[in-house]
Formats: structure tokens, sequence, C-alpha cells
């Protein structure tokens, strides 16, 4: 007699699914920076005439969103406001200020306390999680029209959350794959273990992505790095779905990193028909060429930041709605309200999973689109 399996698939997938809704369940932002902003923005909201007890919730919130997506120096897996204790582990901080400065986070006292290094003096900005030289106060300056901090920013070289996150991701893929490729080389070609799992979608990148839009001809020369792009932001974005608040593919660096690597491959491998279609396209009227010459130079340097952007703005949208969702539950004072928003926000768990996928498959199609373009032969008649 067979069992289904569809009850355990259906709990595996709720799981998952809840993995977001398990983010304030984790406070990632330390007691001290939301009770300051909250403090800071109930007093000018008081002085305005609103209501205290909504504004200290939703101010609460708001600070918890906005930390929520900010990189830091040390990966918190929960803390007790209470007691004021943190669990989780310190990250270096690697610094150049005259000098290296070398210390650990946990100096910081997750952002309590000022951190001295040679004599140096530094401090993390509770609005932007970065860190500014300070004198020994650790009084940190912000212009009163901008509120942007006046004090100097050393050189940050530090291993923050994201960067640990690279790490993993990386680790993880080299772990995978030459698992897998050992596989192959003892089997006869053929998968075995958890290769099983990721081969289809290598085969699938391979003969749905690769082939189509590079052509036969070529695609073996980008085939490592469509594969290595579209396992990197997969898995980036998978981790962004567990309640570590790990936000790689939601920083603007990061995706402007990822598609400069996409801008150098595609024109460094282009060849002379690319170069050709750009500054003096074929079969169009001279004077048009000089006309269209300029746009389509324009169209190289826009194409990696319609990358950057399309990938930074999904995720980063997911977290910022994902979140905003869930904090309802915090303010409807209703049973209603709040199973409205624990139902709508675990629909938008369920989508956000979806993106992942998407949002990775997206941005190695149009990796592969751009190399297509470059490596295309064209012939075509001179107009006169």
């Amino acid at each position: 007699m067979v069992i289904s399996n569809r009850p355990l698939r259906f709990i595996i997938a709720t799981l998952v699914a809840c993995l977001p809704l398990m983010t304030f369940a984790n406070p990632e932002v330390d007691s001290v920076k939301v009770h300051t902003e909250v403090a800071h923005e109930t007093t000018e909201q008081s002085q305005e005439g609103a209501h205290a007890e909504p504004t200290d919730v939703k101010s609460k919130i708001k600070a918890f969103i906005g930390h929520h997506v900010l990189d830091s120096h040390d990966f918190t897996f929960f803390s007790d406001e209470v007691e004021g204790k943190h669990y989780g582990f310190s990250l270096p901080v690697i610094l150049w200020d005259n000098g290296l400065q070398l210390f650990s986070s946990s100096e910081f006292e997750h952002g309590e306390a000022v951190a001295e290094s040679n004599g140096n003096f530094y401090a993390i900005n509770h609005h932007d999680g970065k860190i500014y030289k300070t004198d020994a106060s650790g009084k940190i300056i912000e212009d009163e029209k901008t509120g942007f901090p006046e004090n100097e920013r050393p050189l940050d070289f530090s291993i923050t959350k994201a960067v640990l996150s690279i790490f993993i991701a990386a680790i993880l893929m080299v772990f995978i794959f030459a698992g897998l490729a050992k596989t192959y080389s003892k089997n006869g070609g053929i998968a075995s273990g958890a290769g099983r799992i990721f081969e289809p979608v290598v085969l699938f990148i391979r003969d749905e992505i690769a082939i189509p839009n590079i052509g036969e001809k070529h695609y073996k020369r980008y085939m490592s790095y469509l594969l290595t792009i579209f396992f990197f932001v997969l898995f980036l974005n998978i981790f962004g779905l567990m309640p570590f608040g790990i936000n790689v593919t939601g920083n603007l660096t990061i995706t402007f990193a990822l598609a400069i690597m996409t801008f150098l491959i595609t024109n460094l491998t282009a060849n002379k028909n690319y170069w050709g279609h750009i500054f003096w396209m074929p079969g169009v009227p001279k004077v048009m060429r000089i006309v269209l010459a300029p746009i389509e130079l324009l169209g190289v340097i826009i194409k990696p930041f319609s990358l950057m952007i399309r990938l930074y703005a999904n995720i980063f949208a997911g977290h910022i709605v994902l979140m905003s969702i869930i904090g309802l539950m915090f303010i409807f004072k209703s049973w209603l309200g709040s199973s409205l928003s624990f139902a709508l926000s675990f629909a938008l768990s369920i989508l956000e999973i979806l993106v992942a996928f998407l949002q990775a498959y997206i941005f190695t199609l149009l990796s592969a689109l751009y190399f297509g373009s470059a490596v295309e032969e064209h012939h075509h008649e001179e107009a006169h």
C-alpha cells in the first residue's frame, strides 16, 4: 500500500512560508536603538498633538522595519528586552583610519558603547547602521536640515552580516556542486544524492536559458557564470526569507556589483559585430547612424542599471511590505484585524518564495540575453 505524502508536503510548505512571519519574534534591532528612535519620534509627534499610544506602537514598528533591512556588524538571533541581553555572535570590525584598526563589534555593545582602537574612538549611528569616528563621548553630530551625520567615516572593510551571508552562500555552492561533479565522475555521468535536486535546475539553465539566448556555438563560455549567478542570487534570496534579518539582495551595492560583472563580461567578450551595431549600425542611412550611435551607447550603460534596480527593488520592497503587514497585527486590537493581517502576510510569504526564484531566473535570463547579443553574428548589406 502506497501512503500519499501530500500532507507532509503541505506541512513543509506551510513551515517554509511561515519563516518570514517569525521575524518579529527575532528582534534583530537591539532595544536601545528602537527606544532611542521611539523616544525621539514620540517627542516630536507629541508636540503636534498626536495620540501617545498608537504613535508609540507605530514608531516601534517603523524603527524595527527600518533597521531590519539594514546591514549590521553582529548577528543576533533573538534578544531579551527586559534583561537587555542579546543572543548571537559578534563579527570582526576592520577599519582603515590612519592605519589598520581591527577589533570585535562586541565593543559597541549593540550600539550602546563607544569602541576604542589605538587611541581612536568609533560609534555606530542608529539611523544608518554605519560606523563613524567620534570623540571619547561617542557623540555623532547630525545636520539639522538633512539629518545626515557630519562625522568622518573611516573606510569600512568589516565582515558584516551581509558579507558573512555571502561567504556562507559561496561555501554552500562550492560544497553542493563539487559534490555533484564527483557523483558524475563516479557514476558515469549520473547524479546521485543531493545532486539530484540541483541537476534539473542546471539542465534547465543550459537548455532553456543559455542555448536559446546565446547559441550552441558560444553558450559554454558563459555557463559557469550563469550557473553561479543564478544559484548565488537564489540562495541569498532564500536567506532573506529566514527570520535572521538578512537582506543581501535588497542592498543596492550588492546588486550593483552583480550588474557590473554582467556588464564587464558582456562588453569584454563582445565581437566586432556587436560594436558595429552600436557605433555604425548597418542597414541604416549614414546620417541616422550619427544620431543613433549615442542612443545605442547609452543603452549599453543603461542595461546593467536595469539589472541592478530590478533585483534590488523587488527584494527590498518585498521585505518592507511583508514587515509592514506583519506589523499591522500589533496595531489592530481585534481578533478580526489581526487574523486578516496574518492571513495576508502568510499569502505574501508564499509569494515571496516565488519571487526569490523568479528574480534569480530573470537576472540569469537577462544576462544570457546580453551575452547572446554580444556574440551574435549578423550579415547585413550596407545601406547606400
